[in-house]
């Protein structure tokens, strides 16, 4: 089990959604499937799970993989032309706290370059154009960033503490698809979002719950 550099997210770790949905494989990367990160997850380096853990070669627990009931959240989709249109308001083209993450990073050339906007009732949407190869951990990706973004703001970065998604199928390579977000609570450091995703003739493909964990100040 490794997550190859390429798909980092902050700085010296794995995009926190493309690590689950690659922990998800522990039991089914389809899901239902809770993946609980316990340490960033390190880039390039074999990891070894058994019993519904990850761990890192120093035996350091990196995530906890377990079943769960059905993911039932959905956020509503939008149509193609309001998520482009929320995109072009990306904060993140301003001001990104990991700028070359592979999902969301206006600096990762070759990232799934989702930009998600806010829309005026607080969701979060974008369009999304699925990759040459498409894995069920690109859907668990493309549900990550959409979700955080829907809490992040300038000075107070989140990163992703927790996912449980379900891939209903995957987008085919090239396919336009849009993802929406929302945040629905927030308690302490903690923020609780949802994210849902959608293929071009609108059939929903994948949703998630999510927690989002914000760093600490300074």
């Amino acid at each position: 089990m490794l997550v190859e550099a390429r798909f980092h997210g902050p700085d010296g770790s794995g995009n926190g959604g493309w690590s689950a949905g690659v922990f998800a494989a522990l039991l089914d990367d389809r899901g239902p499937v809770e993946v609980t990160l316990r340490r960033p997850p390190p880039l390039d380096t074999p990891l070894t799970a058994a019993d519904g853990e990850v761990r890192d070669p120093q035996g350091r627990l990196v995530a906890e993989v377990r079943r769960v009931e059905p993911v039932d959240v959905v956020v509503p989709p939008v149509d193609p032309a309001t998520a482009e249109d929320a995109a072009r308001a990306y904060p993140g083209l301003v001001d990104h706290p990991f700028p070359g993450c592979f999902v969301c990073g206006p600096d990762h050339p070759d990232g799934l370059r989702i930009f998600p906007g806010r829309l005026p009732d607080g969701r979060t949407a974008a369009p999304f154009r699925a990759p040459a190869e498409v894995v069920p951990a690109t859907v668990w990706a493309a549900l990550d960033c959409p979700g955080g973004w829907a809490v992040l703001s300038a000075g107070r970065p989140y990163v992703l503490g927790r996912i449980a998604a379900q891939v209903t199928a995957l987008p085919r390579p090239g396919d336009a698809c849009v993802v929406t977000g929302r945040a629905v609570g927030r308690e302490g450091r903690k923020a609780e979002v949802h994210t849902s995703l959608y293929g071009p003739d609108g059939a929903l493909l994948g949703r998630a719950r999510a927690t989002w964990v914000a760093l600490p100040a300074g």
